[in-house]
C-alpha cells in the first residue's frame, strides 16, 4: 500500500491504533461514573501545559502530561470538597487552563497559530519518533490500569458506597482514573487534539451500550470501535487531506447512528424473549386446590 511507503504515516497509523485502544479503555469508567465530560476539562488544563512546554523549549508532551495529572488531581478534589461551589470552581479551572496555554505558546519563540492548531484539532502526520516514545510509555501505563485493575475500577464507578463497604480504597481508585483519563488526553492529543480527545473516550463507548449489556462486551466493543475509526479516519484524512481528528470523531458518531439503528430491533428480539419467558412460568398458589398443593414453577 502506497500509505505504508512513508514514514510519518506509518508513525500515524500505529499512533492512531493506540489511541484507538487507550481512549475507549479510559473512556467506559468516565461514562461508567457520568463524567462523560472530564477529558474535555483535562483537555483545558492540558493546553496550558503544551504553553508551558514551549516556553521552557522543552517537550509539550511531557510538561502537557504533568500539567493534566495535576489538574486532574485537582479536579478530583473538587469533586470530593467543592460542593455547591464545585460547578464554578471547575469552570474557572477549564477556562483558565485554555486561556493559560494560549498565553504561554504566543509567549514562546516557537509558539505559533499553526502549532496551537495541531495540539488543539490533531495533526497526526506530524508525529515524531520521540513522540512516539512517549506514546507507547504512557498507552502502557493506561492499558496496565484500566485492564489490570477493571474490576475494581468497575466497582467503584458502579457504586461508590458498595465498593467502600467491601473495602476497597474508593477515593485512591477514583483519583487514579483521573489521573490515568489525564495521561490518554495527552496520549491522544496529538492524534485527535485536545478539544476532541473527550469524544473519543465517550463516543466508542456509547456506540456499544446500544448493542451489549455486559461490562466485558461493552469494553472489547468499545476498543474495537475505537481502533476502527482512528486507522480509518486516519487513512482517510491521507487519501482525502481532511484534517485527521475531526475525520475520526465523525466516523466515530456514524457508528454510532449505526449502533442506535442495530439497537432497536435487537431491544424488541429481547423483549419478546423475555415475555415469552414469563408466559411459559406459571405459579400455582397454595390453598387454591386444596391443602396438598404446592408452589410449582414451570419453564
Amino acid at each position: 500500500m502506497e500509505i505504508l511507503d512513508y514514514a510519518f504515516m506509518q508513525r500515524a497509523l500505529i499512533a492512531a491504533l493506540i489511541v484507538g485502544i487507550t481512549a475507549p479503555a479510559i473512556g467506559i469508567y468516565l461514562v461508567q461514573r457520568r463524567q462523560a465530560l472530564m477529558g474535555d476539562g483535562i483537555g483545558h488544563v492540558a493546553l496550558t501545559g503544551v504553553g508551558l512546554g514551549f516556553l521552557l523549549n522543552t517537550s509539550p508532551v511531557w510538561v502537557a502530561t504533568a500539567v493534566a495529572v495535576a489538574g486532574s488531581v485537582v479536579m478530583e478534589l473538587i469533586r470530593w470538597y467543592g460542593r455547591t461551589r464545585g460547578d464554578l470552581a471547575l469552570a474557572m479551572l477549564f477556562y483558565g487552563g485554555m486561556a493559560g496555554g494560549v498565553m504561554l505558546m504566543n509567549l514562546s519563540d516557537a509558539g505559533s497559530n499553526a502549532n496551537l492548531g495541531t495540539y488543539l484539532f490533531g495533526s497526526i502526520t506530524t508525529v515524531s519518533p520521540q513522540d512516539m516514545t512517549t506514546i507507547y510509555v504512557l498507552a502502557a501505563l493506561v492499558l496496565a490500569i484500566t485492564v489490570g485493575l477493571r474490576r475494581q475500577l468497575f466497582a467503584v464507578c458502579q457504586d461508590e458506597e458498595f465498593a467502600r463497604v467491601t473495602g476497597l480504597p474508593v477515593r485512591l481508585l477514583n483519583l487514579l482514573v483521573a489521573v490515568t483519563a489525564a495521561v490518554t488526553v495527552t496520549v491522544a492529543m496529538r492524534v485527535v487534539g485536545l478539544l476532541l480527545v473527550s469524544a473519543l473516550m465517550v463516543i466508542p463507548v456509547a456506540a456499544a451500550q446500544q448493542i451489549s449489556r455486559s461490562f466485558a462486551v461493552t469494553f472489547a466493543t468499545a476498543v474495537a470501535i475505537g481502533v476502527a475509526v482512528t486507522v480509518t479516519g486516519t487513512t482517510t484524512s491521507y487519501y482525502v487531506d481532511v484534517p485527521s481528528g475531526a475525520t475520526i470523531v465523525l466516523f466515530a458518531i456514524g457508528l454510532f447512528v449505526v449502533f442506535t439503528a442495530l439497537a432497536a430491533p435487537l431491544a424488541k428480539k429481547r423483549a419478546r424473549a423475555a415475555a415469552q419467558t414469563s408466559r411459559g412460568c406459571t405459579l400455582e398458589v397454595p390453598g387454591s386446590r386444596g391443602a396438598t398443593d404446592d408452589v410449582s414453577v414451570a419453564g
